[in-house]
């Protein structure tokens, strides 16, 4: 196929398109250590006042003006991503108690469709739960919680119908298929005890954390009983059975410290016991097998170690170690079984999968073949095996879902996701980069681009990151991407501190007084990329999300001379005033990401990044900016009213567009078409950024 590309221009006069909306300047004054900031938009933040929902759609009414000479392509765009996917599928069936569980889809349905199987997938069906059904006269739906009682016949699920995240929890019947009278609002995690009728769940308070542990009885009329309130709102509480069924755990966690709780499954009236008291700065999770608790604890360094140590006594003075501290391996996480764990591990900035006998020997890696991926656990419920199921994908592998026999130590693939339209990964080249930083430090990036490409400067490219929470964003095959990279845009992932693709230390070099490093590694990463002849400057496209979004809006602040455009979506660039406000979502436990401001010496260095507060006179790169108004993890009122003030203050006619999504959440829309609608849309951005018309 040919593509044509069109010479680049600067964005449509604003003499061709209508005016972009301008939003109303009521000023609200702030003093902090000295200082007065002007807040001329902080009323965008009253969600109920008519006047903030026509603002956020005039400014739609505008977005939808800029892009209507692109519809063609959207349109052109969506049929090639929706090309792409076996909308009729079936995922890999697992099995667990005395059934074969799996999802699958129906061309034309926008969400899965829950299922199993009693004995062998030969036998009749049973529809566990259809989220279409759930989603029939709603414009939101997500499923969280998803727990089957141990003798399979209740379901407890939650639902959100709207994007905020606040999930209501049932019960289902799954020998009649009766919904039962059971209903909690407002909760998270969910482990049923093995009596098959007690249900633990959390619920969050009103900055969305979850702080208390319940008991419920299905069907019982009694108030359900407070188990554990978490007083310090840093910490957020979950609660899990272990894959063992001998404990339920509840894990109250911080960024930087956590405490576990735990009682006996099958005493679900025990009292719960701490196993070893909290310590700030010290994190440790457990899991369990046979006679021992097996702990991930990070007190001998921040890259975690693996202790054991027994379930009578499990305090530290009883630890005994198994796997030591490695400076530059991070033990992400471990799983136990009846015979044998699995280590999820990262190292070099690729994640690894180790798996060891527990009657001794040394853990044995699973190999990968590619440069860059994403390899993880698939779903492993079954206790008394010697089986473990993984996933593994790349830019150009498709997910592949492999069991591994733990005495053969042979993996056989069971599944591998098709990509209807005549995908061929042999069209394409990986590369893993070594960027250096201004401080020397070598910054990781994940590239792909046609084979045979000519990597002479002048080619289109884009350019994604986050960066942020210790969080790794490993290659995972996105079919999507081929309606870019088959045009000629060079496709790259950075890697830059503040996530955790290196191990603990690489997240704390980008965050709290050293946040810096995350934006300044972004450009090193942009610069080389470009040096190296990957792709031309006045072509380069840029792209975050959320915590990422911060980074887009910084690095558009301190270098829009190196960026043609910019994509932020549910961008975190109101810094200051979010994180003076405790009592909205994230703020508090997120002091030990950011810092908090309250205190000077946090204040001077978050305000001198803070992109909302740092906007001024300059010429910018082209801008999209999305949002939601349900989100809850970044308010819709922060990317609103970065926007409202880039107007306000910006001198150059370049394209600054806000595109708010009126009934989803963080995540964008829920069904999958929906979504495929949302990607074309961004890439008709991106590509006519790029001079590709068509």
């Amino acid at each position: 196929m040919t593509y044509t590309t069109a010479p680049l221009e600067v964005a449509k006069p604003l003499s061709s398109l209508p005016s972009p909306p301008v939003a109303r300047k009521i000023p609200k004054v702030t003093d902090i250590h000295g200082q007065k900031l002007v807040d001329d938009y902080f009323w965008l933040r009253d969600k109920e006042n008519p006047e903030v929902k026509a603002y956020l759609e005039a400014e739609n009414t505008y977005t939808d003006a800029v892009m209507k000479p692109t519809e063609p392509l959207q349109r052109k765009l969506y049929d090639e991503l929706l090309g792409r996917i076996k909308e009729t599928d079936v995922e890999v069936p697992y099995r667990y108690g005395e059934y074969f569980y799996y999802s699958r889809t129906e061309a034309g349905k926008q969400y899965p469709i829950r299922s199993r199987r009693r004995g062998s997938m030969d036998a009749p069906e049973e529809v566990v739960l259809d989220v279409n059904e759930l989603a029939k006269g709603q414009s939101f739906m997500a499923v969280a919680a998803y727990q089957i009682s141990d003798n399979g016949n209740l379901l407890a699920y939650s639902t959100d119908n709207t994007g905020f995240r606040q999930y209501t929890l049932a019960v289902k019947d799954l020998r009649t298929g009766t919904l039962l009278s059971d209903h909690i609002e407002k909760t998270g995690s969910v482990a049923w005890a093995n009596d098959n009728k007690t249900i633990y769940y959390t619920v969050e308070d009103s900055a969305k954390r979850q702080y208390r542990l319940y008991r419920h009885v299905v069907g019982a009329s009694s108030l359900d009983e407070l188990i554990y309130e978490e007083p310090d709102e840093r910490f957020n509480i979950e609660v899990f059975k272990t894959r063992s069924k001998a404990y339920i755990f509840l894990i109250s966690a911080s960024h930087t410290t956590s405490e576990a709780r735990y009682i006996p499954a099958d005493q679900p009236d025990a009292e719960w016991k701490a196993m070893e008291a909290r310590r700030q700065d010290i994190e440790y999770y457990p899991d369990h097998n046979g006679d021992a608790f097996y702990i991930r604890v990070n007190d001998m360094g921040r890259n975690f170690r693996l202790v054991k140590v027994p379930v009578d006594t499990p305090g530290q003075a009883n630890w005994r170690e198994m796997i030591s501290h490695r400076p530059h391996v991070m033990l992400d996480d471990a799983e136990f079984f009846k015979n044998h764990y699995v280590l999820h591990e990262r190292e070099n900035g690729l994640p690894q999968l180790s798996i060891a006998d527990l009657g001794g020997g040394q853990p044995r890696r699973i190999p990968f073949p590619e440069p860059a991926y994403l390899a993880s656990p698939y779903i492993n419920r079954e206790y008394d095996t010697t089986k473990f199921r993984y996933s593994y994908q790349s830019f150009v592998t498709p997910l592949s879902i492999f069991e591994h026999d733990v005495i053969s130590g042979t993996s056989t693939l069971l599944k591998q996701k098709e990509v209807p339209g005549g995908f061929d990964s042999s069209r394409y080249d990986v590369e893993q980069l070594y960027a250096p930083a201004p401080d020397g430090v070598k910054i990781p990036i994940s590239v792909v681009y046609l084979r045979g490409a000519k990597l002479d400067g002048s080619a289109p490219l884009y350019l994604y990151a986050y960066g942020a929470y210790g969080h790794s964003v490993d290659i995972s095959f996105n079919s999507n991407i081929f309606s870019l990279v088959d045009r000629g845009i060079v496709y790259a992932v950075a890697h830059p501190r503040g996530g955790g693709e290196m191990g603990k230390a690489w997240h704390d070099d980008g965050r709290m007084l050293r946040k810096k490093n995350t934006f300044t590694d972004f450009i090193a990463s942009a610069e080389y990329l470009l040096s190296k002849g990957y792709g031309a400057k006045d072509k380069l496209v840029i792209e975050g999300a959320s915590a990422g979004g911060l980074l887009m809006g910084a690095v558009a602040n301190m270098r829009p001379d190196l960026f043609r455009a910019v994509v932020a979506k549910v961008p975190f660039v109101d810094v200051i005033n979010s994180m003076l406000d405790e009592s909205l979502p994230l703020t508090v436990g997120e002091f030990e990401e950011w810092g908090n401001p309250k205190e000077k010496p946090a204040f001077d260095y978050m305000i001198s990044y803070s992109p909302y507060d740092n906007i001024r006179d300059q010429t910018y790169p082209n801008i999209l900016v999305k949002t939601a108004f349900n989100d809850s993890q970044v308010m819709y009122w922060e990317p609103a009213k970065h926007v409202a003030k880039m107007r306000a203050v910006r001198g150059d006619e370049r394209t600054l567009i806000l595109k708010t999504n009126m009934g989803a959440g963080h995540g964008g829309a829920s069904g999958r078409y929906d979504r495929l609608h949302e990607a074309a849309f961004d890439y008709a951005f991106i590509l006519g950024q790029a001079g590709i018309e068509e």
